[in-house]
């Protein structure tokens, strides 16, 4: 059966736009304006596919078009930062206004993926996944549809850490994305050194990046430093030793915020942010795996802070650190021996920082669960 609604006969439509309409005299308190009453009763339907629907007949009903026409974008954009991706999608293509609300940079301010995975298998050789083509495929299509609907509005992107997106998916949103300010990627195995410095470039605006660790980071603190004049928020999760802290010091020197939340840091990595960066405010390393070298070669954690270094980060505004026995996240940096195996934990658990800049919080409602369902490809 068929979920398209019956048309109206023409005539009896005409009947009833002529026929004289009798209005209650005004009441106190009023009610709601007639437009806001019929997309709130839309909205409240049992099913979001219904939801929708109606409000598509709705705007498409000359009988009522006079009223969607005068209605306010500001009105338009409250009701609609209540759909998700999916849901906008038809919604912007009913009339102009509605898709200029539906771009409205207060419904896509934060485009959060972070239920979105690609379907991999880990291998021994570079770039040590294998994504599956189907996966490649419906990743295509999202980023299509979010990007044809925003209008260049997003500032803020969050992907997941298991999302292995590819040179040709970067490109596309760095093309359509100029204003991006916030940028969340910790998979980059099958991004290249040109197609992240290709989009580093686009992202003038950009001010604060997760990244994962990378072979030799100097070449993207670099390009950081030169195209993004406005960049002070860095955080780091995978590993984190002295050529990296080197880089982000010779580079990013005011650089305002870093975290390096749960990941595998060496003392000499840390001096050198804390004698280096000036500029520095803010510096997380709540159960990091600290360690450092002895002289017989050997690997030593590091479970205190000396007086010298708690000293130094005193001068910080904010030094978040923990690395207590009795701490579940630090046990399980030390279970997983410093590289931390997120896909063991909640799934919320990669999302936190105690730097509440870097805190993900909740999933956003414009990619949520059913959006998940509902975006296969054939």
């Amino acid at each position: 059966m068929s979920d398209t609604p019956s048309i109206p006969d023409p005539a009896s439509a005409a009947r009833r736009r002529s026929s004289p309409v009798a209005r209650s005299p005004p009441r106190s308190p009023p009610p709601p304006p007639p437009e806001t009453a019929a997309v709130g009763d839309a909205l409240a339907g049992s099913s979001p596919r219904r939801s929708v629907r109606d409000l598509i007949i709705m705007g498409e009903n000359k009988s009522v078009g006079k009223i969607w026409e005068d209605m306010e974008t500001d009105v338009l954009v409250k009701i609609f930062k209540e759909l998700n991706l999916v849901e906008l999608s038809p919604v912007s293509q009913v009339c102009r206004s509605w898709r200029l609300a539906c771009s409205d940079p207060l419904i896509w301010g934060t485009l959060d993926f972070g239920l979105l995975i690609s379907n991999f298998i880990q291998t021994r050789a570079s770039p040590y996944i294998w994504v599956d083509d189907r996966s490649d495929k419906r990743l295509s299509k999202i980023l299509r549809l979010a990007m044809a609907i925003s209008h260049g509005n997003v500032n803020c992107m969050i992907f997941h850490y298991n999302l292995y997106m590819k040179d040709e998916h970067l490109n596309y949103i760095s093309q359509r994305s100029p204003h991006l300010k916030r940028l969340v990627m910790p998979a980059w195995n099958r991004i290249s050194k040109d197609g992240i410095c290709l989009a580093i470039r686009r992202w003038e605006e950009l001010e604060s990046l997760t990244m994962p660790s990378i072979g030799y980071p100097p070449y993207i603190m670099e390009e950081l430093a030169k195209r993004c004049k406005n960049f002070k928020e860095l955080k780091v999760m995978g590993s984190f030793d002295l050529l990296f802290a080197s880089a982000v010091t010779t580079y990013l020197p005011k650089l305002k915020v870093l975290s390096l939340r749960c990941s595998k840091v060496t003392m000499g990595a840390l001096l050198c942010v804390l004698n280096s960066m000036e500029h520095l405010e803010v510096l997380n390393i709540s159960h990091c795996l600290l360690f450092e070298i002895a002289t017989n070669g050997r690997r030593q954690v590091i479970h205190e802070l000396d007086n010298n270094t708690l000293e130094r980060a005193s001068q910080l505004r904010e030094f978040h650190h923990c690395q207590s026995r009795q701490c579940l996240a630090c046990q399980r940096m030390m279970l997983d021996e410093g590289i931390l195996r997120w896909y063991r934990y909640e799934d919320w658990f990669w999302r936190r920082d105690e730097v509440s800049s870097f805190d993900l919080k909740d999933y956003g409602r414009l990619f949520g669960a059913q959006c998940e369902m509902l975006t296969s490809v054939d």
